[in-house]
């Protein structure tokens, strides 16, 4: 009975780490995706928008929408199982605010690319772009994003005046609502998780850094003080002499 309940104990221990592991992959996934959509979204309305651009937008949004809802569904199921132990918990929660984040950043840029689509229209011929002063295609950041993980796509690419704003703005509701599901469904204070830093961070040189420039900062103030007192005394000392000699001749004159 013994060694069952340590196969037992083993095989919970692997399921959690397996679990773990799965939800950091799916968050990592999201954030990598997330950061291509903003890099995309700067381009909306500048010298380098055009259709492949608008496409490669729509594409990887619905990328990162799959991946949202993954992390989501995951996430969710884990940070609500009351025998998880307390060091995952602490963990899934840091994931937890990484992923809704992530979520609300693009929703931010969604809702920014809606409207400079509204602004700038590649159907209309009124409506001329900024030149930016960026150009060149930006095909090697939208399979950055679609290559996070495999994906069937329809390799019918859909034409920018095909492009309803209809549609974007009703993605732009789920991940608006999806943001306020994630909230109701579990109750994680941001202010209350305590970040981790990686483990290839270097804090002790970045604190000695720190402190190497604080004290090159106080150096230059005490240098910069102790100039100031020897011109404040210099000028004590003329006044000083001026209103010696100053009395003097009083006395001779009267």
């Amino acid at each position: 009975m013994y060694i069952q309940n340590i196969k037992v104990a083993n095989e919970g221990t692997v399921n959690s780490m397996k679990t773990r592991e799965e939800c950091k992959a799916y968050v990592d996934a999201l954030i990598k995706v997330v950061a291509c959509y903003r890099h995309l979204a700067t381009s909306v309305g500048g010298s380098s928008d055009c259709s492949n651009l608008r496409d490669e937008l729509k594409r990887t949004r619905e990328r990162a929408q799959d991946l949202a809802v993954g992390n989501r569904n995951r996430l969710t199921l884990c940070l609500r199982d009351k025998n998880l132990p307390k060091d995952d918990q602490a963990e899934m929660e840091c994931l937890w605010v990484a992923f809704s984040s992530s979520l609300e950043l693009f929703h931010a840029d969604m809702c920014k690319v809606f409207e400079m689509g509204q602004s700038f229209s590649l159907s209309s011929q009124n409506n001329l772009l900024v030149q930016t002063g960026m150009s060149g295609a930006t095909s090697d950041i939208a399979a950055r994003a679609l290559s996070v993980q495999k994906i069937n796509y329809d390799e019918t690419v859909s034409s920018v005046d095909r492009l309803e704003q209809k549609d974007l703005e009703e993605q732009i509701d789920k991940v608006d609502k999806m943001i306020y599901d994630i909230e109701m469904k579990v109750n994680v204070l941001r202010w209350t998780v305590e970040a981790k830093e990686p483990k290839y961070a270097d804090p002790v040189s970045n604190d000695t850094s720190s402190v190497d420039v604080l004290s090159l900062e106080d150096d230059d103030n005490d240098q910069c003080c102790d100039r100031g007192q020897v011109i404040v005394s210099v000028i004590l000392c003329g006044v000083a002499m001026v209103a010696v000699v100053l009395s003097v001749c009083v006395v001779y004159l009267a």
